[in-house]
């Protein structure tokens, strides 16, 4: 691999005007198309074949109007004042009039008929039901719908908007995003030791980034997807990018103090080198990232490829565009000698790192038992792991959805947010039995301990669909509505002994359904995902434990993220902190997201650490000494890698969308766990222990295994550069009496 883009570099720099012309061409072309022919995003999560989705599909063919979207009106009267007073609810009738007339809107309930108002009378609720369902409802009609209540606000009460159409778009771009870009940006100036070095990978990363996200924004004319599909994209596409970018940079820099080395052979090298690791570890994530697809979940493989080819164009960036890029610089990227200062000597590169290493170490066993226990530690929270989709409860507390949840939970009780639908196909029961039938369902509902009431049963035109609403007494993120879920399922035995079908369906039976489903799938797709670890680590290394080390490590990681998640998002620590607005359960994608994503960045730091050491080891096949040296080779890079990993993942905790929220924590935390725990404690103390058996294979799968080298064992001598070029690199004049500017 190494030697392919050693060429490859080499043709990208002579031709570097036509690369850089084509990329910037590229992103013209898809920023266009993105711009101008984007399609909807969803904002629900749904998977087909769950019984939620099944009741849907069946309202939608046999009693279309049950199917609908639904816009709340909440209303709550002025302090002293009831919403059925006169004047109240003269204003009242007046918006409901005037939410008729939206486009789309099919029924608008009447609060007073249907029993819609609170004990005391402070609290009611409107119903505007449309024909299209929840996701498709236009954003126009309930820009439309807003408006339209402004009479009630003016009139002194409060009214807000809920029900199952205005679920937020997820977005990102705001200042806490920004923020995170700018201390990736402190970073690259630090690790590159020059502020025009560390702006190039956030120029290149932001071009990639820019052509992957306006490319799944085009794409979603044609798929449907989530809008967190494309927020996703963004999030890893920046974080990659600018890591590819570092590495590669990083090298070329490296090789550059060496006044004997040309820029045109040093492009090269770096790309053949760390542009071989950035290559196969940009491929771990993109398989991991497509994986997604085994899970068969619609909008999850949807989210999985939008990620991956979004991480494609980061490693296309790396391996093309930054080596034209760099090649416009030339030799102005060459870095500064310093100066001696009298007698003191300079500290040699990768001090730092060397002494590190050697710390960890002199007492492997401890530090790697130390290791191990810590992380476990933090991953206990996880063993109480529930799975949902946050309720209105986790929007923002300033937001009209979450005010519109406070009052119906003040004015209703604690489950009225949690409200069940209980469809009932009846097409298959006698006629004359079908009412006797529903009743006797009925009447088991309501008797059971968690049920708060149960509404009347509404029969569809045809008289095939029964629909009946249930109140829990517990909220939607309780685990007892999730019991009582199950038990009303309990009942459909007995319905289909009379010749119907019994379902469950709603919003919060939707996230039970999803949230088992992606539980079920999580053990298969983190055995592929560890499999696919050994596979490739074994090819990339020539190694057993080597693998063995990097899979276990990697579970580790994954471990302590979900447990310090369940932590904070389940059991409600920092709330404050990180700006959480309730407790509940932890999303239900998470978990399979942080094990594809976490996999694909775990094994990037695996592999431009170990690849140091294993370059080492080829050389001195002391593997003590190729510890030691490859983790002062690396540590600097690595290190800077996570700090902007984890700043660009972190800036995404204070996003106002929970679920944007979590997967920016989960990210943010397992690559900084990984990263300073796993890859630089446990990996160095780990191969200490293994001494030389971490680089053996049986002789068999050695010769089954293609030899892909990335560290660059085949690549020709390094070309010299002229003596003019010397000259400048050691800060002397060049013939010409003129010296190039360096960074």
């Amino acid at each position: 691999m190494a030697t392919r883009l050693y060429a490859w570099a080499r043709w990208m720099v002579r031709r570097r005007r036509w690369v850089i012309g084509i990329w910037i061409l590229l992103l013209a072309v898809v920023g266009g198309l993105g711009a101008t022919l984007s399609g909807k995003t969803s904002t629900e999560f749904t998977v087909p074949g769950v019984e939620a989705q099944v009741a849907q599909d069946l309202l939608k063919e046999k009693f279309p109007p049950a199917a609908g979207g639904v816009v709340r009106i909440v209303v709550a009267a002025p302090e002293g004042k009831a919403v059925t007073d006169p004047e109240q609810r003269k204003v009242l009738d007046g918006v409901l009039h005037e939410a008729k007339a939206v486009p789309g809107v099919i029924a608008v309930s009447e609060p007073a008929s249907v029993g819609a108002v609170s004990a005391d009378r402070t609290i009611a609720y409107a119903d505007v039901r449309f024909a299209e369902e929840a996701p498709e409802v236009p954003e126009e009609a309930k820009e439309e719908l807003a408006a339209a209540v402004e009479p009630l606000r003016d009139a002194g009460m409060q009214a807000e908007l809920g029900g199952s159409a205005m679920l937020p778009q997820a977005e990102a771009g705001g200042p806490a995003e920004l923020v995170g870009v700018v201390i990736a940006f402190v970073v690259l100036a630090v690790a590159l030791g020059s502020l025009v070095a560390a702006g190039l990978p956030l120029l290149t990363a932001l071009l990639g980034v820019a052509v992957g996200v306006l490319g799944t924004m085009f794409v979603s004319r044609f798929v449907e997807m989530t809008g967190t599909a494309t927020v996703l994209a963004l999030m890893i596409g920046l974080a990659v990018g600018i890591d590819y970018a570092l590495f590669v940079m990083s090298r070329h820099r490296e090789q550059l103090a060496d006044p004997e080395t040309g820029w045109e052979e040093s492009i090269a090298r770096a790309t053949a080198t760390a542009g071989s690791a950035v290559v196969f570890a940009g491929a771990t994530v993109v398989i991991a990232l497509a994986a997604l697809v085994i899970t068969g979940i619609p909008f999850l493989t949807i989210m999985g490829l939008a990620g991956a080819v979004t991480v494609l164009i980061a490693v296309l960036v790396a391996i093309s565009l930054l080596p034209a890029v760099l090649g416009v610089f030339g030799e102005r990227m060459r870095p500064r000698r310093p100066r001696a200062k009298g007698k003191r000597k300079d500290r040699p590169a990768g001090a730092w790192g060397l002494a590190w290493a050697r710390l960890v170490t002199r007492k492997p066993a401890v530090v790697l038992l130390a290791g191990v226990l810590g992380l476990l530690a933090i991953a206990l929270p996880a063993r109480d792991l529930r799975l949902g989709l946050p309720s209105y409860a986790a929007q923002p507390e300033a937001s009209t959805q979450h005010k519109s949840y406070d009052l119906l939970t003040e004015g209703f009780g604690l489950g009225f947010n949690a409200t069940l639908i209980t469809v009932v196909d009846t097409e298959g029961i006698p006629k004359e039995q079908r009412q006797a039938t529903v009743t006797q369902l009925r009447d088991a509902l309501a008797a059971d301990r968690n049920v708060a009431a149960v509404s009347p049963s509404v029969p569809s035109p045809s008289g095939d669909v029964v629909v009946m609403s249930v109140v829990p007494k517990s909220s939607p993120d309780a685990e007892a509505t999730g019991d009582l879920v199950h038990r009303m399922r309990d009942q459909a035995p007995e319905i289909a002994e009379a010749g119907g079908s019994l379902y469950v369906t709603g919003q919060t039976a939707m996230a039970i359904d999803v949230a088992g489903k992606l539980g079920d799938a999580l053990p298969l797709f983190i055995s592929v995902i560890v499999l696919l670890a050994l596979l490739l680590l074994a090819l990339a290394f020539r190694s057993v434990l080597v693998p063995l080390k990097a899979a276990l490590g990697f579970l580790l990681s994954v471990g302590a993220s979900l447990g310090a998640s369940v932590w904070v998002f389940q059991q409600g620590n920092l709330n404050g902190v990180l700006d959480v607005s309730a407790a509940g359960p932890v999303t239900s994608f998470l978990p399979i997201l942080l094990t594809g994503v976490l996999f694909g960045l775990a094994m990037d730091y695996e592999v431009f650490l170990v690849s140091r050491m294993r370059e080492h080891y080829e050389h001195s096949k002391d593997p003590a000494e190729a510890i030691a040296q490859g983790v002062s080779r690396s540590a600097r890079v690595v290190v800077a890698a996570a700090l902007i990993m984890v700043a660009v993942f972190g800036g995404f905790i204070f996003n106002e969308d929970p679920i944007i929220k979590s997967i920016g924590f989960a990210l943010a935390f397992g690559v900084f766990v990984d990263a300073f725990v796993v890859r630089m404690m446990l990996v160095p103390a780990a191969m200490s222990l293994l001494g030389r058996r971490a680089w053996s294979m049986p002789r068999w799968l050695d010769r089954v295994l293609p030899d892909v080298d990335i560290e660059g064992a085949r690549l020709p001598a390094p070309a010299r550069a002229e003596p003019a070029v010397r000259r400048e690199a050691e800060g002397e004049d060049a013939p010409s009496g003129k010296a190039s500017a360096r960074v």
